[in-house]
């Protein structure tokens, strides 16, 4: 056994020591908020526009959009990998079943809490009424479908990769994306097929295992850098957006603010509490994701270090979470698919003067619950919205009204998609008996990957000692 002491600093010489919060993850985040703030507001004022953007204005989008290149990079493997693992850990849990089942119902039920309180905000604020503002031109976009969900799950290739080229001025670009929902079905197949297999899919499996943990570790460089890219997101939404863009739309813009912050102060602190957890702890535990996802404007891009808060920070089980997170960042959205359709539609029918009727209300209500899975691997909000209109029956053309303020609501709508992302199987895991409460109700300090070890620095022989011990108990622990 050996030990280590600190080397005392030369006599004569002092150095300058940070205090301690400030080398805290959410401190850094938030000091990057005011720093991007700052450096959009000075593109702005220096003629930076979206058309043609300065010098200034070009380096934070650059510096944006990479950054969050980096984190969508990473999602594929990290949730084949993650998923694949997770199935082949709950064959030692014996309510997997049952896990899985909770977690759609909780999922459905905050939707539905979410919804009400849009369509409520909806009718008592009245937001398309009197704005003074005029239709110019019919949507074009791409509109939600129930049957292009139905026929989405089925992959078109392993990776559930596609790939769309689009021609200017002479000029060929190739664009490559991918479906998360078509990703999470080879995993979860791939999964139980090596279930299946037995003692041959061991090495398999083994492989599997390695590179998650190869996956995550590069993932941790990445979201370590999250001030440096939320610098660049905020920086270019100020420059390109500003806050004058809200005009006449504020009403609208308040109404959904609202609704998210009743959603995330609210009813989430009263499902934590009445689960009888630590309010304190659950947003502290989840702030550093939630941070994230606000300035990403992606649940996605978010994904990993929502699924990382929800392990470290909340207790829950790794081979439950590294199902449920993802299936949540696809599924589970009560800023872009409960308030924002709700309001938005009701918007849309005060606007071209149409009277909502009992019955449309609770279609509302239905397509916001059922049909957050539809915008799985699409473009969210915007789609879910022409998913709910096209339901009602309602014109299409009022989307366009509603596009130029919507990166500005984008970033509170993915801020409370995560927190209910992170939060769910916290309550699920809890209401099973598995959740770690002593992980849960430990003390933090701001940064989510605090208990990463440097294996360089340690023993070989035992680096990977308390990982396998809390594997052990989380198993343990989710027997029936």
């Amino acid at each position: 056994m050996t030990t280590q002491t600190s080397t005392p600093a030369p006599a004569g010489k002092t150095g300058f020591l940070l205090p301690k919060w400030a080398g805290s993850f959410g401190f850094q985040i938030i000091a990057a908020l005011i720093v991007g703030l700052g450096l959009g507001l000075l593109a702005k004022y220096t003629g930076s526009t979206k058309a043609n953007p300065n010098a200034l204005g070009t380096t934070l989008q650059t510096i944006g959009s990479s950054y969050v290149s980096l984190l969508q990079t990473a999602v594929v493997p990290l949730i084949f990998t993650a998923v694949v693992s997770s199935i082949s850990n709950l064959r030692a849990v014996s309510n997997a079943a049952r896990l899985a089942w909770n977690t759609l119902l909780w999922f459905a039920i905050t939707s539905l809490i979410a919804v009400l309180i849009g369509i409520g905000l909806g009718v008592l604020l009245q937001p398309g009424a009197g704005t003074g503002i005029s239709q110019e031109a019919e949507y074009a976009g791409k509109s939600g479908d129930w049957w292009a969900f139905l026929t989405g799950l089925f992959p078109k290739n392993f990776l559930g990769l596609g790939a769309s080229t689009t021609v200017t001025d002479g000029v060929a670009t190739t664009a490559v994306s991918f479906n998360v929902l078509q990703i999470l079905v080879i995993a979860i197949a791939v999964g139980i097929a090596a279930l299946k297999v037995g003692k041959a899919a061991e090495p398999f499996l083994a492989l599997n295992a390695s590179a998650l943990a190869v996956i995550q570790k590069v993932l941790w460089w990445i979201i370590r850098i999250a001030p440096l890219g939320t610098v660049g997101l905020i920086g270019n939404a100020v420059a390109v957006y500003g806050w004058d863009t809200i005009g006449s739309l504020g009403k609208f813009t308040v109404a959904i603010y609202i609704g998210l912050a009743l959603v995330l102060f609210v009813v989430y602190p009263v499902l934590v509490r009445s689960h009888g957890l630590s309010v304190r702890q659950y947003f502290s535990g989840v702030w550093p994701a939630v941070q994230l996802a606000f300035v990403s404007r992606s649940s996605i891009g978010t994904l990993p270090l929502t699924q990382r808060v929800t392990e470290r920070n909340l207790g829950v089980p790794r081979a439950y979470a590294s199902f449920a997170v993802p299936l949540g960042a696809t599924t589970k959205m009560d800023g872009c698919a409960a308030i924002y359709p709700a309001v938005a539609a009701i918007f849309v029918a005060q606007f071209f003067g149409i009277q909502l009727d009992f019955t449309q209300y609770l279609l509302i209500a239905l397509v916001s619950v059922l049909g957050s899975a539809a915008t799985a691997g699409t473009t969210g909000a915007v789609v879910m919205l022409t998913l709910t209109l096209s339901t009602l029956g309602l014109p299409l053309a009022g989307v366009g009204l509603l596009l130029a303020i919507d990166p500005i609501l984008d970033m509170g709508r993915t801020a409370v998609n995560v927190a209910g992302q992170a939060l769910i199987p916290a309550i699920v895991a809890k209401r099973q008996g598995i959740l770690d409460e002593t992980l849960y109700n430990a003390p933090r300090n701001g940064d989510p990957f605090s208990d990463d070890v440097d294996t360089a620095a340690v023993d070989p022989s035992t680096a990977s000692a308390p990982a396998v011990g809390r594997e052990e108990r989380e198993l343990a622990d989710a027997k029936a």
